[in-house]
């Protein structure tokens, strides 16, 4: 779900297991320098090693992964709001929490193969495992069978719960602050239009602050046993990645606190205006169905 952004800077930051050489230092541990230290010196990189086009590895699967997952993810939303109504619990607080976190599950399960090839081809860099998101696909099949392509699943859905929970709940939170605010001073500047895209961006950018841990390890989990070339550091082995729990704790003991947050920087760069555009583009299209369907419903009055 989202704009079309380099996907490859964030997950070559959350795969890469070496610490951050300044974090390393304080610690009292030798220094060990990661290959990418900052968003400016990992997009050099890339481009230097790989191309332009090395910035947009995992992009096609990416795409495809945004319309299984937005459908799924926005049909729950309807579903769930319309259900919260007739049990007369739409305005409780929580609603719009428990609306999200539902809405996120079954996005992932509708898509998540989408999510695991999209990881695996932005985080392999050179030379490259896969090809081809397709090659990358018949060779997760040929070494794990069919369940490969879930593999992280279950981690993969705890972690979109909070994540889509925080995202939808702060949206409608924030919606309903800047109408209190508006309806306080009628004469301020800015369209519904402008109020959704400013929302969805907050909502977006505070969701994934508060949830980057759990993505971190959803992306060592995608590409454990990865034999990608040992230029960009330790491989993440299998072992360390059996479940969240063990997964974030293993991060911390070897990585520190700043292991739990590898990528943040880019990953909210992207997360904030893929959030403001999806939100905006789902209100926009709630109003036109809304007017089409109060046409459709004048013409059958006038019809009778």
């Amino acid at each position: 779900m989202g704009v079309n952004t380099p996907v490859s800077s964030p997950a070559r930051f959350q795969v890469q297991l070496e610490p951050v050489w300044h974090a390393a230092a304080q610690s009292g541990r030798p220094l060990v320098r990661s290959k990418y230290t900052s968003i400016r010196q990992a997009l050099a990189t890339i481009v230097k090693e790989e191309g332009i086009q090395g910035l947009w590895r995992g992009t096609v699967p990416g795409q495809l992964l945004s319309v299984p997952y937005t459908a799924a993810q926005f049909f729950t939303v309807q579903q769930s709001r319309q259900l919260a109504k007739r049990w007369g619990v739409d305005t409780h607080p929580a609603a719009s929490f428990l609306t999200g976190a539902l809405s996120g599950a079954a996005g992932t399960v509708a898509s998540y193969p989408f999510d695991l090839l999209r990881t695996t081809l932005a985080a392999q860099g050179v030379p490259r495992v896969y090809n081809s998101m397709a090659d990358a696909a018949k060779g997760i099949v040929a070494n794990n069978g069919p369940a490969g392509l879930y593999r992280g699943m279950g981690i993969t859905i705890l972690e979109i719960i909070p994540y889509a929970a925080l995202q939808f709940g702060l949206y409608d939170y924030f919606n309903k602050c800047w109408e209190a605010h508006r309806a306080r001073y009628p004469s301020l500047p800015g369209s519904k239009d402008v109020q959704h895209l400013v929302c969805g961006l907050a909502s977006g950018l505070l969701a994934k602050l508060a949830t980057h841990p759990l993505d971190v390890a959803k992306k060592r989990v995608q590409v454990a046993g990865l034999a990608r070339s040992t230029a960009y550091g330790e491989r993440v082995a299998l072992v360390a990645t059996r479940s969240l729990r063990g997964c974030l704790a293993d991060i911390y003991r070897r990585e520190g606190f700043a292991g739990l947050y590898k990528g943040v920087a880019p990953s909210v760069l992207k997360a904030g205006p893929s959030a403001a555009i999806t939100f905006a583009a789902y209100e926009l299209f709630l109003r036109w169905l809304s007017v089409a369907q109060e046409a459709r419903r004048s013409e059958a009055a006038s019809g009778e």
